[in-house]
């Protein structure tokens, strides 16, 4: 879950009650604090950066929700940077 407002915070929490492991990323370390007592990783971090995409482990991941509602240009990168890694953009992996 990369960006988790309120929208991406009870998406995830519905994943780990359904036995999902869930990745929360932001930037923002007050909220990854608070993630981290929700999901079971949390980390700071900028997806914008593919680099960081890739040291996250992020292609180990068989889904992922990018819920950013704000920006939409960095919406919109880390989504091609997403794809760019071999993040599947529909189907099962």
């Amino acid at each position: 879950m990369i960006g988790p407002g309120r929208f991406g915070r009870s998406l995830g929490r519905e994943l780990m009650r359904h036995g999902w492991e869930v990745l929360g990323v932001d930037t923002d370390p007050d909220l990854v604090q608070q993630l981290s007592e929700d999901f079971t990783h949390a980390a700071v971090a900028d997806c914008t950066d593919p680099q960081v995409l890739e040291q996250l482990g992020v292609i180990e991941y068989s889904r992922v929700v990018v819920g950013i509602g704000t920006d939409l240009e960095a919406s919109i990168l880390i989504t091609t940077n997403l794809v760019d890694v071999g993040i599947p953009t529909s189907g099962p992996r």
